[in-house]
């Protein structure tokens, strides 16, 4: 398929989809594997519409070190596992659980996350993403990023992105369509041009994840790296990941409008991040929300993001 097609197709099931609400499922448990079963069954119609039979999936979580995943940091593999026994309950057999990791070794990060094991478990392949084959991608109308080199294994797949409920110093919040940077050659050229916010609206205009699982079952508050772990036993999913962001934001005490990046991709017709237009299934937000402290340098940052 050539890419201009594939964008193509991403970009018609959103539209063909935004005549009624995004739902997004906000499912607690204190079994991560079942927690992140039961809020993919939630909205399991929804992503049997978006699964296609001839694209292999993608399982994205976020290793940007190789810090344990209960230091808030990195995703859990638990959450990893419950993704992938969902997709065999599903008969699904092309499976992968790809990353690159901007601060280590990816697999090292795998096997620090127990992914390793997952993967043997369950038969599914692990590539470290940073080795991968790369494809230079021009991006359709483009507000900063012109074009990038993506990861072919990403562009050939169905993405399901799995990162960590934290903030981020600059983007305000690191969650399912800022993890896709993990997919690029250079991780440095997203901080180049006017802004970060723009630049990850603009990489989602040919990296949209068709599913987004946010790991909440200990999340990190503090920014990206802090390591300040927060116990929440929260898995948050959902077709749409503008929506899934924006729940996700709210869950963190964040509004989804403070969240440039997502006002963007929503301005880009790449989903919604009003919460008025989210229909929440499971935990309502108001349950589970929690004002998430921001470091310092997070407050001082955001301004350049």
């Amino acid at each position: 398929m050539l890419e201009k097609d594939r964008f193509k197709s991403s970009y018609d099931i959103w539209h063909s989809k935004c005549r009624v609400m995004s739902r997004v499922a906000i499912v607690r448990g204190t079994d991560p594997i079942e927690t992140t079963v039961k809020a993919l069954q939630i909205i399991e119609t929804d992503v049997n519409s978006v699964l296609s039979s001839n694209r292999p999936i993608l399982v994205k979580p976020n290793y940007i070190n190789s810090k344990h995943p209960l230091t808030g940091i990195t995703t859990d593999g638990r959450v990893i596992e419950g993704v992938v026994k969902f997709l065999r309950e599903l008969n699904v057999e092309d499976i992968s659980i790809g990353e690159g990791s901007g601060f280590a070794d990816t697999f090292q990060a795998f096997k620090t996350a127990g992914v390793d094991g997952v993967a043997e478990r369950w038969g599914v392949k692990l590539i470290d993403l940073n080795k991968d084959e790369f494809v230079e991608v021009n991006l359709p109308d483009p507000l900063s990023l012109r074009k990038v080199r993506v990861a072919k294994t990403a562009l050939e797949s169905t993405i399901i992105s799995v990162p960590k409920l934290k903030p981020h110093r600059i983007a305000t919040v690191t969650l399912s369509l800022k993890n896709m940077m993990g997919a690029l050659a250079s991780k440095g050229s997203m901080h180049m041009g006017t802004s970060l916010s723009e630049n990850i609206a603009d990489l989602a205009s040919v990296l949209r994840p068709s599913i987004a699982v946010v790991d909440g079952i200990i999340a990190g508050e503090g920014h990206e790296t802090s390591g300040n772990a927060v116990e929440m036993n929260l898995v948050i999913a959902g077709t749409d990941p503008v929506a899934v962001d924006a729940v996700g934001s709210a869950v963190m005490g964040i509004s989804p409008t403070d969240v440039k990046h997502l006002v963007l991709a929503e301005k880009k017709g790449l989903g919604t991040c009003k919460l008025e237009e989210i229909t929440v299934l499971g935990e309502p937000i108001e349950t589970v929300r929690r004002k998430f402290n921001r470091s310092l340098s997070s407050r001082l940052l955001v301004h350049f993001g």
